[in-house]
């Protein structure tokens, strides 16, 4: 399963960007719409990080601490894409965003729990 993301880019601290990542073919889309889905980043130097995930349903979200209250996941499997609102950005927050298909339907912030990943958008917050 291919993946692409996109939305990324420069921003001022306190701006904001939207996220989004859809399958990049039709036969991956029943994939990506049965089940859970996330978004993870990673800084230079630093291990990618579990940012925030979805359930397959869109009931069920969890976000890491840092990014409560500014980051918002959701997903529209009508339109096979998941999408990140990410708010109040700061400078902490630069890092390449990378969108993630669950091996399961639920809601997981485990990386081994994922199975196919999108190439990644930069996001870059100048303070």
């Amino acid at each position: 399963v291919q993946l692409q993301a996109s939305g990324g880019g420069l921003v001022q601290a306190g701006g904001s960007l939207t996220l989004s990542c859809a399958a990049s073919r039709p036969a991956y889309r029943l994939t990506i719409s049965n089940n859970g889905l996330g978004w993870f980043r990673q800084a230079p130097g630093k291990e990618r990080e579990f940012v925030a995930g979805i359930a397959w349903r869109g009931g069920s979200t969890e976000y890491i601490e840092s990014v409560k209250g500014r980051f918002t996941i959701s997903r529209d499997n009508a339109k096979n894409t998941l999408y990140l609102q990410m708010t109040s950005l700061k400078p902490e927050d630069t890092a390449v965003y990378f969108c993630a298909v669950a091996r399961s339907s639920g809601v997981t912030s485990r990386r081994e729990d994922y199975q196919y990943w999108g190439q990644g958008t930069q996001v870059t917050v100048s303070s």
